[in-house]
């Protein structure tokens, strides 16, 4: 359930309130004007903010403060010139003044009930969740993007996550992230497994913290030359990646391109192989998540590399995503060109299509951010959500409905 911070008019709050409270959530402030809500959220953490579209409670700088803070905004429209000023400001979640709780709850869980960490641990003692594998065809499809932006989500969903480079041809997530890349995280965790000393502490020593406001993770960088591959063996990848499933919900790991099998290509049956980080990876993982460009290109090189995935994981466990979806490479109706595309030549009939976003991708690029943080309302950041929570994150227990237990008091207006 959400904390919910409120500045609308009257009739409006009296109209919804009840509802609201009804679907378990909390009312942490109700207020007047923009600015007393941008003065509440470093106070009260909203995970929400529903205001009206008008410009005494809508502005760029309440918008700017809710994505500095990664809090969610909701706009409710009363009239023509509301839903202008919203649009010319960026806002994509706006509602009618009319509608119902009922239809403003799916924006603010996102459609799907974000499942609580209640438990924690499942009945064996071991974290609940799963490890993540995100594969894609050479090209650039999005791996990286896709990995660090799955896992944000993941953490803001209430979990402890790790995000693990593991690409043997030189790591790409630390320069996203801000992050130092001197010592790879991967690889020392890697050593330390292979002597037999990785544990909690070392792995809290190792990590990298990326920092957001109720969506931190650990990050384990990867390798900074693709001539250091030779530290990722495959043991060793294995060993480490079965030790932090011990200590965290969830594994996002960004793998390499490469499924060549390099001992078929030399008579050392015993050296070094270039691509076991990424099979270790592979084998390891509880869900594949498989990466194309939605371009000619793209999906021709992401088809062939789907026959071998296929061949070394089961099928079931393989989520297809087409990213960068757009008129301007495929022509007219480029999302069901996609869909035809990929049914007729692989049989894929439940494929996600990232929309091309270019500017939500920049901004976080720039800022060295996830999407959450630097383009919190982008279209590309609300369609990667979606699929979190629908299709990663198990369905929620059903949740008791609460009463409000204490009256809350509206805010005095200022003359």
């Amino acid at each position: 359930m959400a904390r919910l911070a409120l500045a609308l008019d009257a009739s409006t709050e009296d109209r919804l309130l009840p509802d609201l409270v009804e679907h378990g959530h909390t009312v942490v402030a109700r207020l007047v004007g923009w600015s007393d809500v941008v003065e509440s959220l470093d106070v009260l953490a909203p995970d929400v903010v529903v205001v009206g579209a008008g410009r005494g409670t809508l502005s760029a700088e309440l918008l700017a403060a809710c994505d500095e803070r990664g809090v969610r905004l909701v706009g409710v429209a009363a009239n023509d010139a509301d839903r202008a000023h919203a649009g010319a400001l960026g806002v994509h979640e706006l509602v009618d003044g009319d509608t119902e709780w009922a239809e403003i709850e799916s924006l603010v869980s996102g459609g799907v009930a974000v499942p609580s960490r209640i438990g924690g641990p499942g009945d064996d003692g071991s974290p609940t969740g799963g490890t993540i594998a995100v594969w894609g065809a050479a090209g650039a499809p999005g791996r990286t993007t896709l990995a660090v932006n799955i896992a944000a989500e993941l953490a803001a969903a209430g979990h402890r996550v790790a995000l693990v480079d593991a690409d043997p041809y030189g790591g790409s997530i630390a320069p996203v992230l801000g992050l130092l890349d001197e010592t790879p995280g991967f690889a020392a965790a890697c050593r330390l497994a292979g002597a037999g000393a990785l544990d909690r502490a070392e792995l809290e020593r190792i990590a990298q913290r990326y920092s957001a406001p109720r969506a931190s993770f650990d990050v384990f960088t990867g390798l900074v030359g693709p001539s250091r591959w030779p530290e990722l063996s495959h043991e060793r990848a294995r060993s480490a990646l079965v030790t932090m499933r011990e200590h965290f919900e969830y594994l996002v790991i960004d793998t390499g391109f490469s499924l060549e099998r390099d001992e078929e290509l030399t008579s050392d049956q015993f050296a070094p192989r270039r691509n076991a980080a990424t099979f270790a990876a592979l084998e390891s993982a509880d869900r594949v998540i498989a990466v194309g460009l939605a371009d000619p290109v793209g999906l021709s090189r992401m088809l062939r590399g789907y026959d071998e995935l296929g061949s070394l994981v089961d099928p079931a466990l393989i989520d297809v995503v087409v990213n960068r979806v757009r008129q301007s490479a495929l022509g007219i109706d480029a999302h069901a060109q996609v869909r035809q595309t990929l049914r007729r030549f692989a049989g894929i009939t439940d494929a996600v299509l990232l929309p091309h976003d270019g500017r939500a991708a920049d901004a976080a690029i720039l800022s060295a951010r996830t999407l959450r943080d630097a383009a919190g309302r982008a279209p590309l950041r609300s369609a990667l959500r979606a699929y979190v929570l629908g299709s990663i994150l198990p369905e929620p227990d059903p949740v008791p409905r609460r009463t409000l237990a204490l009256p809350l008091l509206r805010r005095a207006a200022a003359s």
